[in-house]
């Protein structure tokens, strides 16, 4: 993949989102905006609303009220192969990955290329160019495997979140987004992933993460936008932030009320 010059300002974004799950008022006025080339931390409490945002940028969820914007333009997302076909993928915090195939299958698990068979009859898989795309991509995030033939389940988790990163770039051309890319990793692999953000970003791809890993994310990230039950208290730029400032946003509104 190649740096597009053509990208589109903003990837995506959602503005003064609301979204009801029975009585439970999970978002009522959130917004973030996610322009290319930028990396992008969603921060909140448990219970903040951001999963119920990143599901309605997804459309896993649909929202009750505001705007979706990819790629500049307003859009109405009914399911997830919507956002899909705008160029929108996601690295999933349990990574989506069949352990038992190989890392090139789960590059292109549900987009496996095929040549064409004889006489009409059904292709067959084209292993050869799906291995000589699926190793382009990783080399466009100077990501170093042992085999692209060896089983997922071999790698170690850096490695596989690597794996889960990598496909969802190759599938996308707009945004990235990332539930949790550092939980249960070590330090060394949480900064190779942390590393893995800037190089998407560089790539012109808005990235989007949703993280409790506060301070790895904070000296990656461009913008900081930070929930709180279900509204957003404070968008702003990364590199004017320090960890007690955005623990003190996340629960400050509640020190408040309490006092």
């Amino acid at each position: 993949m190649t740096v597009n010059e053509d990208r589109p300002t903003i990837a995506i974004a959602g503005q003064h989102l609301a979204k009801r799950f029975g009585h439970v008022q999970a978002l009522s006025d959130a917004s973030i905006t996610v322009p290319s080339g930028k990396v992008v931390a969603l921060f909140g409490d448990n219970g903040a609303g951001k999963s119920t945002f990143l599901k309605l940028l997804l459309g896993i969820h649909h929202k009750d009220q505001g705007d979706l914007v990819i790629a500049d333009k307003p859009v109405e997302l009914h399911s997830v192969r919507d956002a899909q076909r705008l160029g929108v993928d996601c690295v999933y915090q349990d990574l989506a990955l069949a352990p038992d195939l190989s890392v090139v299958d789960n590059m292109f698990l549900g987009h496996e290329l095929t040549r064409g068979g004889a006489f009409g009859w059904a292709g067959f898989v084209n292993r050869s160019e799906m291995e000589q795309r699926a190793d382009a991509a990783l080399r466009d995030l100077s990501i170093k495997l042992p085999s692209l033939r060896v089983a997922v389940q071999e790698l170690s988790g850096g490695q596989k979140q690597a794996v889960a990163v990598a496909r969802a770039v190759m599938w996308s051309r707009t945004a990235v987004l990332m539930d949790e890319p550092t939980a249960a990793l070590g330090a060394r692999q949480s900064q190779i992933v942390c590393e893995l953000m800037r190089t998407v970003a560089e790539l012109g791809l808005g990235v989007l993460v949703v993280s409790h890993d506060l301070p790895r994310v904070l000296k990656v990230a461009d913008t900081v936008t930070i929930l709180w039950r279900g509204k957003t208290a404070l968008e702003a730029p990364a590199a004017g932030l320090t960890v007690p400032d955005v623990v003190s946003t996340m629960v400050g509104y509640q020190v408040e009320d309490a006092a």
